[in-house]
């Protein structure tokens, strides 16, 4: 698909091991010449970890959009009244986020850009990264499923042998679950 002219929200949440997956996914779709907004939940913003320094990733998020990220509430409240994105992705999606949106909690950047964005019944894509999601938030993955404009990026177990119940998405199919969802369809299988 030809992303020319689509807005993206971008959202990185704190699952951190997956930013090296997910920041050549954000070049992808800037080099098919997508508008794209960046967005990060406080901990993935503030954070240094053994992944990576958090100015590190800001500066390159930032020089590859083109765009200032969005760590805010009170930035990330406009995105829907200005209408500012056709489509937004949380990737990835950590549990804690997945949480708070089944429960509808708006405390975070992250949190506050999906409601805003959603206000325009325009389509949310989940890309799951947690270690409890066949376990605690099991319940809040099948809450998500099943509501209007919410979509998964496929996902598997991450380490069925050392974490038997943590899963992740596939970063390959970041861009082709956009195009499906752009179009209000979910890329089949979702469970890889």
């Amino acid at each position: 698909m030809n992303f020319e002219g689509a807005k993206i929200g971008f959202v990185l949440t704190g699952s951190f091991c997956t930013f090296k997956k997910v920041i050549p996914k954000i070049k992808e779709l800037k080099e098919k010449k997508a508008s794209i907004i960046p967005i990060m939940s406080y901990n993935a913003y503030n954070l240094d970890t053994k992944f990576g320094k958090a100015e590190d990733f800001i500066i390159e998020i930032e020089n590859i959009c083109e765009n200032k990220i969005i760590h805010t509430i009170q930035d990330a409240e406009p995105i829907g009244p200005k209408g500012l994105t056709d489509i937004m992705i949380i990737a990835p999606c950590s549990g804690n986020t997945m949480a708070k949106l089944a429960c509808d909690i708006i405390d975070t950047p992250a949190t506050m850009a999906a409601k805003s964005h959603l206000r325009n019944n325009r389509p949310l894509v989940i890309a799951p990264s947690t270690n409890n999601g066949l376990s605690g938030n099991a319940e809040n993955i099948g809450k998500l499923l099943n509501r209007k404009n919410y979509f998964f990026v496929p996902f598997k177990q991450d380490n069925p042998i050392t974490k038997p119940r943590s899963i992740v998405f596939d970063s390959d199919y970041i861009n082709k679950t956009l195009e499906f969802a752009i179009k209000g369809e979910q890329i089949s299988p979702i469970l890889l």
